[in-house]
């Protein structure tokens, strides 16, 4: 059976589950994941075990944090005052807002709570902190 090799294009199909089984994120039902190996566009540990694939394979992995969107960091929870959010963004937990980091770069930002006067943000990838578990089935090596 053959494997890919760094820079190969392939195509898998995968589903995505937390270790208590909830699942975030699955391929299955739609069209295959592709992506070129060694860009860096997906998270090391999903990268590290297509590459030790065969075609055709499916396999159960499982990432650590590390290895996956990293540790959650305190510091990148922040309150800022509700005037700061535009009136007509209708308001709920879990709401993605974009904003700018202080060094201008765009920041993904999770509302975790608010009231009339204040919002707290949350900087963090949702799923930041957390082990995850893949099924992925390698399809196809372009």
């Amino acid at each position: 059976m053959s494997r890919p090799a760094p820079g190969a294009t392939v195509r898998v199909h995968y589903t995505g589950t937390l270790p208590d089984g909830t699942q975030f994120d699955s391929s299955r039902g739609g069209e295959p994941l592709e992506f070129t190996l060694g860009e860096g566009r997906l998270i090391n540990g999903f990268e590290q075990a297509v590459e030790q694939m065969a075609l055709g394979e499916q396999r159960t992995v499982n990432i650590t944090a590390q290895d996956a969107y990293g540790p959650r960091y305190d510091e990148l929870l922040q309150s800022v005052p509700r005037s700061a959010i535009p009136e007509e963004i209708e308001l709920h937990e879990g709401l993605a807002l974009q904003g700018s980091a202080p060094d201008g770069h765009a920041m993904r930002f999770t509302v975790i709570e608010f009231d009339a006067e204040q919002v707290t943000l949350d900087g963090n990838h949702p799923l930041a902190g957390e082990d995850l578990v893949f099924e992925i089935e390698l399809l196809e090596i372009v």
